[in-house]
């Protein structure tokens, strides 16, 4: 029977089964079945959030090919102001810089704004003190909702439109949102009806 994990990816880990310079997603997995596991697609090394952990390499498939569209939903800090005009051109698809085709339209929503020292605890540690150098600088959060998983892609979507991610968290695939009670580190088994949405 194929194993369905939600894990709750905490940052400073690596999506990998191994790696030599840093812990992995994988190690918070007992030896006993880590080695028959995989991460199905991947977060960035200071991304937290919903990384789905199976055998299945068929439904890894399914989730992550480009031509299937599955939505992935993330929240986020940024520095800078989104405009309507911003959020317009995310939805028609913009064109990251580096790159020379357009991403598939993307949801974006501001949920709240502020300046940066009131996210202090959520600015990256190894660059906390340089953000933090300009206090009033604006911040906002936000939600966006992409169908894609180009590499680094919603921090390049963002500075495309001159915003600058400081935080980022995956809290949806496919429907299914992130458990909130599971802590950075720690996974369930995926419910049936969440593996239904998963192979829709």
């Amino acid at each position: 029977m194929p194993h369905y994990y939600m894990f709750h990816k905490p940052k400073g880990c690596v999506t990998a089964k191994k790696d030599s310079l840093s812990k992995t997603v994988m190690d918070y997995f007992p030896e006993g079945i880590r080695d028959s596991l995989h991460p199905s697609g991947r977060l960035d090394k200071d991304t937290e959030g919903f990384l789905l952990i199976t055998d299945d390499g068929a439904l890894t498939y399914s989730l992550m090919h480009p031509s299937k569209h599955v939505s992935k939903t993330y929240f986020f800090y940024a520095i800078g102001v989104l405009t309507e005009e911003k959020i317009k051109t995310v939805a028609e698809g913009l064109t990251m810089r580096g790159s020379n085709t357009p991403v598939r339209p993307a949801r974006i929503k501001c949920l709240s704004e502020g300046v940066i020292t009131e996210i202090a605890d959520h600015l990256p540690e190894n660059k906390r003190e340089h953000f933090l150098k300009y206090p009033a600088q604006k911040i906002f959060s936000g939600e966006i909702t992409i169908e894609e998983g180009k590499n680094h892609q919603v921090k390049r979507m963002l500075r495309a439109i001159d915003c600058c991610i400081v935080y980022l968290k995956r809290i949806n695939i496919g429907g299914v949102p992130l458990d909130e009670s599971l802590a950075p580190g720690e996974y369930r088994e995926l419910t049936d009806e969440e593996l239904a949405m998963l192979r829709k």
